[in-house]
């Protein structure tokens, strides 16, 4: 059984948290202790039901200000498939725990309240959903009791939405009407929306087909962790351990090392202590080799076969800037891909996004929830794909090296 990975997305009080709660208890993914603990938590809707969103509200802060603040991860399953649901913030406060939400997801759910139309926020998050390359995007129209169901209403913000989308890279949308609150159009078809003759959003979520990047047939394991354990009965032991994060490997296989660029090829796969044939992406393995190379945690083994990562000091990248302190551009930042960690400088500021045009603007900083583009240079040569092909290589985060906190989320060209 295969597993959806999505997002949900919106502006504060579009209903996210209610419509995942929604699904939940529809779905029957709710234990019995938690709708236990909902029913004691006395908040209700003013209809006098239960307020499912304390589902996914679950600090404190979030409970008494009725807002996400940070990213709620929840799961559930059908007999289809899988799901996990990364529940993310709306207020622009909380758009980088947005963006972190968003990194790993198959595809994102934008909520739009019926009442209120296209605002600034769902163009904003529209577009890192495109700049995160999520090539499956569900609008949903929320709150369509609020507008008595009526189609026109449902019309006008699809017709908008699409407007604006067209200046975005985002090869699949999809609308559906639907009310959180009263669970319409989210298992099954709503009685009160004849004129809708889509699916229901669980039927959607069950068999959409999501497209992975184009690169994933390209083998792409980063090193994390030198194996030596130089014991006895291990004298000469030598592998290393990771994630495959693309494509596959076979023992066999004729692999390079970046940077260095030797050549070898694959002697062993290892899993657990036992010996394993192929490594596919996602699995976590250690590697070994048919020569002893000079290997570092962070350098990068790929297959020689296929389209090999672009080797260099010199970096041009999309960036959103997730620090209360603006970028300083006399400062050297770390920048860590997969487990690969360098010193760079930003070398400039080339433009912002005016999120309300989507036009580029000139600027010479960043600050918090900015989104725009700059140039970098590193101390070390870095192998790197294109984040429309590879996420996990094609994809960074900024460190302040003062602070040590992440300042910046980068996807390469």
């Amino acid at each position: 059984m295969d597993i959806l990975k999505f997002i949900t997305a919106g502006s504060v009080d579009d209903g996210k948290s209610t419509l995942i709660g929604r699904l939940l208890y529809d779905t029957d993914s709710i234990l019995e202790d938690q709708l236990e603990a909902i029913r004691n938590a006395n908040r209700k809707n003013d209809d006098g039901t239960v307020d499912l969103a304390i589902l996914t509200d679950g600090l404190k802060a979030e409970r008494e200000q009725g807002i996400t603040i940070d990213v709620a991860y929840k799961y559930f399953q059908t007999d289809k498939r899988k799901f996990i649901i990364a529940d993310t913030p709306g207020h622009i406060q909380y758009t980088r725990n947005m963006v972190t939400g968003a990194s790993g997801a198959d595809l994102a759910i934008i909520l739009i309240d019926a009442r209120k139309g296209v605002i600034e926020q769902t163009i904003r998050h529209t577009f890192l959903v495109s700049l995160l390359q999520i090539r499956h995007v569900l609008v949903c129209v929320n709150k369509m009791d609020m507008v008595d169901y009526d189609r026109l209403a449902f019309e006008k913000i699809k017709e908008d939405y699409l407007r604006f989308s067209k200046k975005l890279s985002i090869p699949s949308i999809d609308f559906i009407p639907v009310s959180a609150l009263r669970g319409d159009n989210i298992v099954e078809q709503s009685t009160n929306m004849a004129w809708y003759e889509g699916q229901s959003l669980l039927h959607f979520l069950e068999t959409v087909e999501v497209e992975k990047g184009k690169a994933v047939d390209i083998g792409r394991f980063p090193v994390q962790w030198v194996v030596r354990p130089q014991t006895d009965e291990l004298h000469d032991y030598r592998g290393y351990a990771g994630r495959v994060v693309g494509g596959s490997f076979k023992v066999g296989d004729k692999v390079i090392l970046l940077p260095s660029g030797f050549h070898t090829a694959i002697s062993h796969i290892e899993l657990n202590n036992e010996q394993l044939d192929v490594a596919s992406e996602g699995q976590s393995v250690i590697l070994r080799l048919t020569d002893d190379l000079d290997i570092s945690r962070g350098d990068l083994i790929v297959t020689a076969s296929g389209e090999s990562p672009n080797l260099t000091k010199g970096i041009e990248a999309s960036i959103c800037w997730m620090d209360t302190r603006p970028l300083d551009l006399s400062q050297t930042y770390l920048l860590q891909v997969n487990s690969k960690v360098s010193r760079v400088k930003i070398r400039d500021v080339h433009h912002k996004i005016n999120i309300n045009t989507l036009e580029e603007v000139a600027a010479d900083s960043f600050g918090l929830n900015d989104i725009g583009r700059i140039s970098l240079r590193s101390a070390d040569e870095l192998a790197i794909d294109s984040y429309a092909n590879n996420k996990a290589t094609g994809g960074a985060i900024l460190i302040d090296s003062r602070t040590n906190l992440t300042v910046g989320a980068l996807m390469f060209d």
